[in-house]
């Protein structure tokens, strides 16, 4: 588990393989996550935009931008929190995952949230520490 906390905005990142979904032999790999922001300030807040940074094993850098997240631009009320799980592949067995939610606030003010830098893990990878 991964977490940030901006502007009294918590995000929390929880990544996981899905060997069911993953071909090692083809060189694809894939992963869910699943992440929960939670409102911890006083003023309502919505999710306008995403962004996320992908880098591969190899260093290669996909960027991804949109509206909300699965479809959806929640509304948080001051205690509220908001979950969803969505996923990634990727053509090595490991990678990290990182960016930022454009947010409102109640008075129209806008400001950026980030969201916790996560790796992606193969068990299928050997490790080595040095």
């Amino acid at each position: 588990m991964y977490t940030a906390l901006t502007r009294d905005i918590l995000i929390t990142a929880t990544p996981a393989y899905s060997a069911e979904r993953s071909e090692p032999a083809e060189n694809r790999y894939f992963w869910t996550y699943t992440i929960e922001i939670a409102n911890h300030g006083p003023i309502q807040v919505q999710l306008l935009e995403r962004l996320w940074r992908i880098t591969d094993a190899n260093g290669r850098v996909e960027t991804v931008r949109g509206p909300g997240v699965v479809g959806e631009t929640p509304i948080l009320q001051p205690g509220e929190s908001f979950r969803y799980t969505s996923g990634c592949g990727l053509g090595t067995a490991s990678g990290l995952m990182s960016g930022s939610y454009r947010m409102i606030d109640a008075k129209g003010r806008g400001f950026d949230v980030e969201i916790p830098a996560f790796s992606l893990d193969s068990p299928l990878e050997r490790r080595v520490l040095n």
